[in-house]
């Protein structure tokens, strides 16, 4: 079982930037491609980013590329999010999430292929 702990949301004005942080309890990190996920109030859960178990492929979402950057540190256990020029449209809960069972250089997209999820950060962009 692996524990996923965002950290790192918050409220922040329009154009500003944020770094979301995920801890994986799981020592054998780098066997997990990485995702971030967002949420916003009677939405569906959608896809923002994804990073590869090796780290080198990288996928984002439409709305966030150019913006938006993940990374991971399998040294650390961590992976981020670098959320930049934010939008008040980009406001949502931001959820982390691991896949094992893909290949090494696959980042995932689709929920259905994460098998853990963390319980997720609030982000707020205030126009």
């Amino acid at each position: 079982q692996v524990q996923l702990v965002e950290s790192g949301g918050g409220l922040v004005q329009t154009g500003g930037s944020l770094r979301l942080s995920c801890a994986a309890s799981e020592h054998t990190f780098s066997n997990y491609a990485m995702g971030w996920f967002r949420q916003a109030p009677g939405k569906e859960r959608d896809f923002i980013a994804s990073i590869s178990k090796s780290g080198d492929r990288t996928g984002y979402a439409d709305s966030v590329k150019g913006r938006f950057t993940i990374s991971r540190d399998n040294a650390k256990n961590l992976v981020y999010l670098q959320m930049d020029s934010l939008k008040p449209e980009d406001t949502a809960k931001y959820y982390c999430a691991a896949a094992r069972n893909v290949y090494y250089t696959y980042s995932p997209r689709m929920p259905w292929e994460y098998d853990y999820w963390g319980q997720g950060t609030q982000v707020t962009v205030s126009s």
